[in-house]
């Protein structure tokens, strides 16, 4: 009979996860077909060790569930389960004792698990002996394939709750319904084929709801803050490649999901708390939960291997994942070894291809022994699979809003909590994507179409934006960066399962770049502009040996040792591009912004993990010829690459200002509680600003990717190489391009007028190291500590006197408080911006200063600061009107210069240049500091003080 094979499988995992189950009444009850279990708690013990979570379940149980097998049609029809409102508690281990327990397990939970295997070893021997010999293997194991392939399941009201000092996490999600899917991802009963080797799926959630709120000292919540999320619907599709029908796994597994609008909201109170949840994502995510305290002492590779569960990534490297074969019951996984340490990351990975695994069938003729060794032997074999993970969102909102108690107009009716937005933040197309074959690749790609910020209603008492203040809508938008999905199209979803010209809606196998040289020249800064428009960042891991493959298990290489730097070639690249955008930053934006920032620093949260002190090892050993070759020939470093393009900021004269109740918050000198509110609001037309305007920010950071093991062994050298010294800096590499500023004004209808030049283009350079880990170079006083390079080839500033006092009105609304309205008056507007296409009768005269071809370098060790320089040349000079609409030129500083025809007339009437390219500098200069008076003075070395200034000609 079919219930001989299908009976086991859904029974072994119901008994295993819920508590106090008849097996017997079970049994008959499957065999009627339908099943209706109420009030069912689940085993809290063995979620946690199957799970590896760093979360303990304070609760958890189900309140309705209901499986429904129909007998009768089970190779047309789904099995279908259903749970009727599913809740658990969750909060993070208390102390190191659970980290360590992650690492081991204890005897209590062996001892529970081996009774596990012992209850559960006899029952499967008997529920798997077929009672029907005239049903073939052949047609169990394709029956069983077809069964697990289309098992429904449906979650009705799941409710999971995080709590952790005072705050409490929710998520309520209303429906989640999981099934298979056609080729149109609309809903069927498929299998697998030789023609069609691909499984589709397809997970709805409905009404997803996520709330964070505090509660006090007694563990209840005196008033509920407004959802993060309310009601949200999103959609999930997965899609699995297999290479054959006997595969035991799918060699490509795709899972994206699609959410239409995501609209969230964030309070003042719940802002802490929030980035507190991130901070804890951070955490984990490195490893960090439970570090090192005083006087205590862990096992570092057991811990990181732990909690941080070997994520492909960088630095961690060591995914030893047994995939499960095509299809296993709980009872197999049981005869695994659980003493084997496994972090809840590789939990999650290894049980991605057990989502539509199925059997071979002719497991249930063998003994569990021989199934055991033969399903390790087969997963040894295996091949990592390629796996995309896609998040994509067509329109996402955050809002930020203050909160406010409001009492009713009873005396003894409670207090309600009111919020007023303030901010928001729009932003179209997103995409968050993932690609990770095993160890050896992974690479994130991030990046959206385009953004905007915008102010709402009013801040700090200032009703700027209120309904009643008819103000532009361009005035109330801040900040705008990319373009729109109207003009864009639907690029942000290229090649995902939402795209109908991806290869898997065609019938087609997709194809993916699993090559370092081959993803850079394919995934360029031009390409990700053209996909998205406004932001996106690309972030690549490989591993390679130093063969040029890419290696299999590398369990040990989390401990890095230096001499395994060299044996595996890994690099990380992190490139960030920033497409045009425009900001403002008038009073409004200013004010919002920082009064986030008080808001996020108002809490007493403690840090998951302080940082380590830095610990010099004197009885460390001098690495031998062979491993000094290895570090010789490669270094394992992480890049990162900044890019922002066309970037505008425009700095507007300050219409309120009420900074000294806020910065004061930001710097800790005092609580936010002593504001007091502002005065009315009157918007100031013409509105001065300064903008300016930038081509190209370019930001290159360079640092080694095991610095502690990479400095001890270089410096516990006497002579390393320049190569190995230079590895063992942080480098960052600043250049811009295309700067310049100058005066604007908004006018009362939202326009800005034509700009007037303060400081035309120019560009500048600065490079700067920093050693890592000083402490371990006390004994090498010649090696720097750190150096700055900064490079001029030339800038001019020019202003005339209006424009000064301008820009002094403008510096002054901003650092005093007051009334500045009787600084700017019309006829300094009217100096200063004049009417388009009408010429000027009076021209203003104009004050300029060059400098050009200016060098510092800067350089300190652990004896002595050095500083030099080189000026090429400095000219200030005055420009009035002259005869005949011509510009007069009066110099008044310039060199170098010849000054041979000083005594003539004409030579102050002409602008003069130095001679040549390899004229001598202006000014040359260099100087040493000693840094320890008393090192000098006890010390027979002799340190000077030497100061050398050049000067060449001015005048």
């Amino acid at each position: 009979m079919l219930e001989s094979y299908v009976t086991p499988i859904l029974m072994s995992y119901v008994n295993r996860y819920i508590k106090n189950l008849k097996p017997s009444d079970l049994q008959l009850s499957l065999w009627g077909g339908d099943v209706v279990l109420s009030k069912l708690e689940l085993k809290l013990d063995v979620l946690e060790q199957e799970l590896k979570l760093p979360f303990t379940f304070l609760s958890g149980h189900i309140h309705e569930l209901r499986i429904h097998v129909p007998w009768t049609k089970l190779g047309s029809e789904p099995v279908v389960i259903t749970i009727n409102t599913m809740e658990c508690i969750l909060k993070l281990k208390d102390g190191l004792q659970d980290d360590h327990e992650s690492c081991g397990s204890s005897s209590t939970n062996r001892s529970a698990t081996e009774n596990t295997k012992s209850s559960m070893k006899p029952r499967r021997i008997q529920q798997a002996t077929p009672t029907d010999p005239d049903l073939p293997p052949g047609y169990v194991q394709s029956l069983i394939r077809r069964v697990v392939n289309n098992v429904n399941i449906v979650i009705n009201n799941l409710i999971l709750k995080y709590v952790e000092d005072d705050i409490v996490l929710s998520v309520n999600i209303t429906s989640a319904e999981c099934y298979t899917v056609d080729e149109f991802w609309d809903r069927a009963f498929m299998d697998i084929s030789a023609t069609d080797l691909v499984l589709r799926k397809v997970i709805n959630f409905s009404d997803c709801t996520v709330c964070l709120d505090k509660r006090n000292a007694s563990g209840k919540i005196e008033f509920y803050q407004d959802p993060l999320l309310y009601k949200c619907s999103f959609r999930t599709r997965l899609h699995f490649t297999y290479d054959n029908l006997n595969s035991k796994m799918p060699s490509v597994i795709k899972i994206h999901t699609l959410v239409e609008s995501l609209k969230l909201s964030i309070t003042d109170q719940q802002l802490p708390m929030f980035i507190r949840i991130m901070q804890l994502g951070v955490a984990l995510y490195y490893g960090e939960i439970g570090s090192f305290k005083d006087g205590e002492i862990e096992d570092l590779s057991c811990h990181t291997k732990d909690i941080l569960g070997s994520t492909p990534g960088e630095g961690e490297i060591g995914i030893d994942v047994q995939y499960p074969t095509q299809y296993k019951t709980p009872e197999f996984y049981a005869q695994q070894d659980d003493e084997q340490s496994q972090g809840w990351v590789s939990w999650a990975w290894s049980f991605v291809p057990a989502i539509v695994s199925y059997d071979d069938g002719e497991d249930d003729y063998l003994g569990n022994d021989t199934v055991s060794a033969l399903h390790q032997h087969k997963a040894q074999m295996l091949k990592d699979p390629i796996v995309s993970i896609g998040f994509y969102c067509t329109k996402a909102t955050v809002t930020f809003k203050l909160t406010e108690m409001q009492a009713e107009s009873s005396y003894y009716s409670p207090q309600k909590v009111k919020s007023k937005e303030v901010i928001c933040w729009e932003q179209e197309g997103t995409t968050i994507e993932a690609l990770m074959m095993g160890d050896p690749f992974f690479d994130c790609q991030i990046g959206f179409v385009g953004c905007r910020a915008m102010c709402l209603k009013g801040i700090m008492g200032v009703k700027d934006f209120e309904e009643n203040m008819n103000r532009y809508d361009a005035e109330a938008c801040f900040f705008i960066c990319g373009e729109n999905l109207s003009t864009k199209g639907l690029t942000y979803l290229t090649n995902s399962l939402f795209d109908y010209r991806s290869p898997e809606n065609n019938g087609i196998r997709a194809e993916f770049i699993l090559n370092a040289a081959h993803h850079k020249e394919t995934y360029t800064e031009i390409a990700g502009m053209q996909r998205f428009g406004a932001f996106y960042m690309d972030y690549l891991y490989t591993m390679e040996s130093s063969g040029g493959k890419a290696p299999g298990n590398q369990q040990d290489l989390p401990s890095a040792k230096s001499e395994d730097l060299g044996n595996i070639q890994e690099k990380s690249t992190k490139s960030l591009v920033v497409g045009p955008l425009d900001l403002r930053l008038d009073s409004s934006s200013v004010h919002r912004i920082l009064k986030m920032i008080v808001c996020a620093l108002e809490h007493e949260y403690e840090p998951y993990s302080r940082l380590k002190p830095d610990i010099v090892d004197e009885n460390k050993s001098i690495p031998n010829t062979e491993e000094i070759a290895t570090l010789e020939e490669y270094i394992p470093t992480r890049l990162t690459c900044v890019t922002i393009l066309k970037c505008t900021v425009t700095v507007f004269m300050a219409e309120f200002n009420l900074l000294g109740h806020l910065l004061p918050v930001i710097m800790g000198e005092k609580n936010s509680s002593s504001f007091m509110s502002a005065t009315n609001f009157q918007p100031l037309r013409p509105l001065p600003s300064i903008q300016i305007l930038v081509d190209k920010i370019n930001l290159e950071h360079s640092m080694p990717m095991y610095a502690e093991h990479l400095v001890h062994t270089v410096s516990s050298l006497s002579q390393p190489s320049d190569n190995l010294l230079h590895n063992c800096y942080a480098h960052c590499y600043l250049k811009i391009f295309g700067f310049q500023a100058g005066l604007t004004s908004l006018a009362s209808k939202g326009t800005h007028c034509l700009p007037v030049p303060l400081i035309p283009s120019f560009s500048i350079a600065i490079y700067g190291k920093l050693l890592k880990l000083p402490m371990c170079w006390t004994k090498r006083s010649q090696v720097p500590l750190n150096e700055y390079i900064f490079e001029l080839p030339n800038l001019t500033i020019q202003a005339t006197r209006a424009q000064t006092l301008l820009l002094q009105a403008i510096y002054q609304s901003w650092s005093h408080t007051g009334d500045i309205g009787s600084v700017v008056n019309e006829a300094l507007m009217t100096d200063i911006f004049q009417t388009s296409g009408v010429k000027s009768k009076n021209p203003l005269p104009t004050l300029e200063g060059s400098i050009q071809n200016v060098e510092l370098k800067y350089c300190s060790t652990s004896l002595v600061k050095c500083a030099s320089g080189t000026v090429g040349s400095i000219k200030i000079c005055a420009k009035a009107p002259g005869e005949n609409g011509k510009e007069k030129l009066i110099p008044l500083i310039q060199g170098p210069s010849d000054t041979k025809d000083l005594h003539s007339s004409k030579w102050l009437n002409e602008s003069r240049k130095p001679e040549s390219l390899l004229a001598p500098d202006l000014i040359a200069f260099t100087m040493q500091i000693p840094q320890s008076v008393d090192y000098c003075h006890n010390s027979d070395d002799v340190v000077q003080l030497f100061s050398y200034v050049q000067l060449q000609d001015p005048i």
